[in-house]
């Protein structure tokens, strides 16, 4: 559990990577403060699609979170105003600004600072997934909390082939190897799944996003996922580790 500042104080800048109509546009909101402990009031939503921040505006705020995306990919580069977002990405690593980043956001940062990101559909992970702590991620602060083994929440289609080489590599899957890192020289960490989410939550994105998700899975696939969805409450741990590590 996170302290009295992190629960009455800490104020966190949600950068988001969604259409205005996008049903996930206020959950994905609503999870991360669910998830985190936070006061709804407490989290800031930023649009990407509108621009980029600036650090002087992160500087506004105690934190840098950075969710998932409906209809974005790395791997394809045609997120608005990505090339500065990538810098904006670079900047907070050099001011050392706390930030935890899921799904998109791990993609995001795992190739803004120099690390691979590549379109994988064969791969694709999209329900609940069982995935492994690497030794570094046992001893880690925040993803050391998890045992060795844990289910997490998966939604993706692109996955990072390479990390950023000061990023300290934490979890795997058997799809995915780079499932979670650390940044060494910032309290950064981020995350492949998706902590900020239950498995119901989830489901939920998945029959919004179906249609999305049909040109790469057969009906098979897409009802093994469908029937995947179980709870992950390890996972739910993660936020609010991240803000007693931080701000504790």
């Amino acid at each position: 559990m996170t302290d009295g500042r992190a629960s009455t104080s800490v104020r966190a800048l949600l950068l988001q990577a969604r259409e205005p109509d996008d049903p996930c546009l206020l959950e994905e909101r609503e999870s991360f403060a669910a998830r985190s402990g936070l006061d709804l009031r407490q989290i800031e939503p930023w649009s990407l699609l509108e621009s980029a921040p600036t650090l002087t505006e992160a500087r506004r705020f105690d934190a840098v979170l950075i969710g998932g995306s409906g209809d974005y990919f790395v791997s394809k580069n045609h997120l608005p105003n990505q090339d500065r977002f990538f810098e904006f990405l670079q900047e907070v690593t050099l001011t050392g600004r706390p930030m935890f980043a899921s799904c998109f956001g791990f993609q995001c940062f795992t190739q803004a600072l120099g690390g691979e990101i590549v379109y994988d559909p064969e791969r694709t992970e999209v329900g609940t997934f069982d995935l492994e702590l690497t030794e570094a991620g046992q001893g880690d602060e925040v993803l050391g909390i998890l045992p060795a083994g844990f289910p997490a929440q998966m939604g993706r289609k692109d996955r990072a082939t390479r990390l950023p080489d000061d990023a300290v590599h934490l979890a795997s899957s058997d799809l995915c190897p780079f499932q979670a890192l650390r940044w060494q020289r910032a309290p950064i960490w981020a995350t492949q799944f998706h902590p900020e989410l239950d498995h119901a939550t989830n489901r939920q994105r998945f029959e919004n996003y179906a249609a999305g998700y049909q040109a790469a899975m057969s009906p098979e696939e897409l009802q093994a996922s469908f029937d995947s969805y179980r709870p992950s409450p390890h996972t739910e741990q993660l936020l609010p580790r991240f803000l007693e590590v931080v701000f504790g």
